[in-house]
């Protein structure tokens, strides 16, 4: 009898522990949470949130739009205590059932929905976008007597063009009459995973003279790195040095959203880097200590929720001289000494 009553005293435990578990649920858009880039960097923040703060993590790719708030909707009747849900898409179905679940936290990523349960995390990606523009400008070279660096978005949506408007004004910054091409995959959701349609945007901007381009365009921003493995070669293509004279002939690419330098390492400058996992890891940190409430949270240069990424795999393509500059200006943006634009 005692040893039944033992078994039953610790199966309550443990049931207690399981239910008393702080259990998060995130549902991606379509990119997937493998996109090397922004749905990435957010499973990132999770699974560290999950590692050292020991929550109860599931994740859901619906693939499909109208599945997403279905997903949403599963959570918050399982009881959830908190639900992601990634991009700026999926704000309609955080509103309708953050609406309908008064009592559940959500938290959405690129949009603001204001209810007084959901916590909006957004970014000043023209901030570091302008801080790449300035590396971008500075590794460029003249191509049939002009400098020209190339700009690929996802979908044409004002999100992507505040990427589009920082990188613009930075390289300008370093040289007022650079060419800044600018092209979109497209209009419609499919355009954050076509790499194919990437791919032939960056030929044709390599055509045009194009010596580094920036993709802002998460799972298609794979078809830029293509793009260069077939025009570089897949091995590093660093600056040699013949007679005294720098010699470069390699065309560069820029990530975006997590740090991509490794993807083709010594081809990619550096990486935008907007820190998703970050703001995802801080949510639920905040949700484990009792003190996450509902607003908008704003990650930019000053709380380093937005930022550039130098390693071991772009250390030689970043000289000190241009980290100097950058930084310089990095200080003066966090100073409010410069404006940095957000929209054509």
């Amino acid at each position: 009898m005692k040893k039944f009553l033992a078994v039953l005293a610790l199966s309550f435990i443990l049931s207690v522990q399981a239910w008393a578990e702080v259990r998060v649920g995130i549902v991606f858009d379509a990119g997937g949470k493998n996109d090397r880039s922004f749905n990435q960097s957010a499973w990132e923040g999770a699974q560290k949130a999950r590692d050292e703060l020991g929550i109860y993590l599931k994740d859901v790719e619906p693939g499909d739009s109208s599945a997403v708030e279905e997903a949403m909707r599963a959570f918050a009747s399982e009881g959830y205590d908190l639900i992601f849900g990634i991009g700026f898409a999926n704000a309609t179905a955080i509103k309708n059932v953050g609406t309908e679940y008064p009592d559940v936290k959500f938290a959405i990523v690129d949009s603001v929905v204001d209810l007084p349960n959901v916590s909006s995390l957004v970014f000043k990606e023209h901030e570091a976008s302008y801080l790449v523009g300035m590396i971008a400008a500075m590794r460029s070279r003249v191509v049939d007597g002009k400098r020209v660096v190339g700009f690929i978005g996802g979908m044409e949506i004002d999100l992507i063009k505040k990427f589009e408007s920082g990188y613009k004004a930075g390289a300008q910054r370093i040289y007022p009459s650079i060419e800044v091409v600018i092209n979109y995959v497209g209009n419609t959701p499919k355009a954050w995973n076509d790499p194919a349609t990437a791919k032939e945007i960056a030929k044709a901007q390599m055509g045009k003279g194009a010596s580094v381009i920036y993709a802002a365009a998460g799972g298609s921003g794979n078809g830029l790195f293509d793009a260069l493995k077939e025009v570089n070669g897949r091995g590093p293509c660093f600056p040699k040095i013949k007679k005294g004279k720098r010699i470069d002939e390699c065309i560069y690419a820029i990530g975006v959203d997590s740090n991509q330098n490794y993807i083709v390492p010594g081809q990619i400058v550096t990486s935008m880097l907007k820190r998703v996992d970050v703001a995802v890891f801080d949510t639920i940190r905040r949700l484990e200590a009792g003190k996450l409430t509902g607003g908008v949270n704003i990650y930019g240069l000053e709380n380093n929720g937005v930022g550039y990424s130098v390693d071991k795999y772009n250390r030689k393509l970043i000289t000190r001289k241009m980290e100097k500059v950058v930084n310089l200006f990095r200080k003066k943006i966090i100073a409010g000494d410069i404006q940095v634009p957000d929209k054509r």
